[in-house]
C-alpha cells in the first residue's frame, strides 16, 4: 500500500479551500487519504492564527496529533499560523518535522528532508500557486471557492496583511476551470476582502468588478453564494447581481455601528449607513437573508458605543450574527491604543448581545413556519435553503429519504432556535 496522508484544517472556510488544493496536490503525488491520523506517514496541521483562541486551538491541535502519529510518521504545520510565526514554532514545538509558510510550494516542503524549519522572513509573498493548485471533486453538494489572496485594507485590528500580503485577484477563466472541476451544485465564493476582487486586475472583465464574474458562476452552478463582503463595496450592481443568482444571501462585515469608534477601527461606514443598506436591499428582495459579525471590546468601546450596537441589532433583525471579543494582534494599529476594555465588562456585553440575538434568529426562523422553501440536502436529513449557509448557520431538518445532492421543495413545519424542520410536499 502506498503512503497516507491525513490533513487538519482549523479557521475559517479560506483555510478549507487551502487544504482543499494540498489534499489535490498530494493525491496526484500518488499519496492516499485517510480519516485516522493515527494510520498516516503524513500528518498536516493547516493553522489558524487570528485571534488568540485560534492560535491556542492550532496549538493545543498540533500536539494531540504528535501523540497519536504513528513511528516515522511525518508531522507537518502550515497555514496562517506557520506563516506568521513560523520561526517561533519551528523552535517551541521540537515534535513538528516541518514548518511551512506560503511561500514555498507545499506539496514539494512536505515530500522532501531537510530544513526542519523554513524562515518566512526570506520568503517573497507567494504568487498565487496555492491559489492555482488542482483540487479533487468536491466531497458535498457545495463547495467553497477562493477568488483572491491578501487584502489591501488596514483595520486596526487585523495583521492578515502583514502575512497574507496584498489583494491578488485571480482570473476569471481558472476561478471558472475550478467551478467546473468541483461538480458542485453551490459555490460560496470567498476572500480575505471579497468585494474587492479584481480591482488588481481592472484589464479583465468589468474594470475590475466583481460583479461580471458572479454573473459567471451563477450561469455554471444553480446557487452562488457570496461570503465577506465590506459595506462600502456594496454597489447597486452588486446587490442585484447577488439577488439574481437564487441565493439572495448578504454577509456584511460590519464589526461596530459607532462611527467614532468605526473610525478607531480604521473602517468606513455607521449604523445610519448600514441600516439604510438593508432596508434598501429587502425593499428588493423581501426574502433577503443577513448576516454580519461584531468586534465587542475594541479599545476605546464606551457604554455608548454599546448601547448604539445593541439599538442596531434590535432595530436591523440579522437572520445570522456573531459576536467576538476584541484580541490584541501584534503589529496592528489598535495594539497601542489607550482605552483597554476591562475582560469582565467585554464578556459581560458579549453576553447581552448574544442573548438579545438569539431571540432575533429564533423569531426570524419561527416566521417562516408554513413557507414553502427550496433545500438542498447536504446529507441524509440535512438541507439548507438559501438562508443558510454552509457550516456557519443553521440547517433545515428533511425526511432522510430525500435524495442527497438535489434539490427539493418542502414545507417548513417547525423550528428550534436557529434550525427548522420541513416535510416533503
Amino acid at each position: 500500500m502506498g503512503q497516507r496522508f491525513y490533513v487538519e484544517t482549523l479557521g475559517c472556510p479560506k483555510n478549507q479551500v487551502d487544504s482543499d488544493k494540498l489534499v489535490g496536490t498530494l493525491l496526484a503525488d500518488g499519496m492516499s487519504p485517510t480519516d485516522d491520523p493515527g494510520a498516516a506517514d503524513l500528518v498536516v496541521v493547516n493553522t489558524c492564527a487570528f485571534i488568540e483562541e485560534a492560535r491556542k486551538e492550532s496549538i493545543d491541535t498540533i500536539l494531540a496529533l504528535e501523540d497519536q502519529r504513528k513511528k516515522g510518521a511525518r508531522l507537518v504545520v502550515t497555514g496562517c499560523m506557520a506563516e506568521r510565526y513560523g520561526a517561533e514554532l519551528a523552535e517551541a514545538l521540537p515534535e513538528v518535522d516541518q514548518v511551512a509558510g506560503f511561500g514555498v510550494p507545499v506539496h514539494h516542503v512536505l515530500n522532501k528532508a531537510g530544513k526542519k524549519s523554513i524562515p518566512v522572513s526570506s520568503v517573497p509573498i507567494p504568487t498565487l500557486d496555492l491559489l492555482n493548485l488542482p483540487r479533487p471533486k468536491s466531497a458535498s453538494p457545495w463547495a467553497y471557492v477562493k477568488i483572491a489572496e491578501g487584502c489591501d485594507r488596514n483595520c486596526g485590528f487585523c495583521a492578515i496583511p502583514s502575512f497574507r500580503g496584498p489583494q491578488r485577484s485571480r482570473d476569471v477563466a481558472s476561478i471558472l476551470a475550478e467551478v467546473e472541476q468541483l461538480e458542485a451544485k453551490e459555490i460560496v465564493l470567498v476572500a480575505q476582502d471579497l468585494a474587492s476582487y479584481g480591482k488588481d486586475r481592472p484589464d479583465e472583465l468589468g474594470a475590475g468588478s466583481i460583479v461580471p464574474l458572479v454573473r459567471a458562476v451563477s450561469a455554471a452552478v444553480p446557487w452562488t453564494r457570496l461570503l465577506y463582503l465590506y459595506p462600502s463595496d456594496l454597489t447597486d450592481d452588486l446587490i442585484d447581481v447577488i439577488c439574481g443568482t437564487g441565493v439572495p444571501y448578504f454577509d456584511l462585515s460590519l464589526q461596530h455601528v459607532s462611527k467614532p469608534l468605526l473610525r478607531r477601527m480604521r473602517r468606513w461606514g455607521d449604523g445610519d449607513r448600514f441600516l439604510r443598506r438593508i432596508d434598501d436591499i429587502r425593499a428588493r428582495e423581501p426574502g433577503a437573508a443577513f448576516r454580519s459579525n461584531f468586534i465587542v471590546g475594541y479599545p476605546g468601546e464606551t457604554e455608548e458605543d454599546h448601547d448604539q450596537l445593541l439599538a442596531f441589532v434590535e432595530e436591523a433583525q440579522l437572520d445570522w450574527c456573531g459576536f467576538f471579543a476584541y484580541s490584541p494582534e501584534d503589529g496592528t494599529y489598535a495594539m497601542d491604543l489607550d482605552g483597554r476594555v476591562a475582560d469582565g465588562l467585554m464578556h459581560d456585553r458579549l453576553a447581552e448581545l448574544r442573548e438579545m440575538q438569539d431571540e432575533i434568529t429564533a423569531a426570524r426562523s419561527d416566521a417562516t413556519i408554513g413557507a414553502t422553501i427550496t433545500v438542498l440536502v447536504d446529507e441524509p436529513g440535512v438541507a439548507r435553503s438559501s438562508r443558510e449557509a454552509p457550516e456557519i448557520d443553521g440547517i433545515v431538518e428533511v425526511p432522510a429519504d430525500l435524495a442527497v445532492g438535489a434539490f427539493h421543495t418542502v414545507r417548513v413545519v417547525d423550528a428550534m432556535g436557529p434550525d427548522r424542520v420541513a416535510d416533503s410536499l
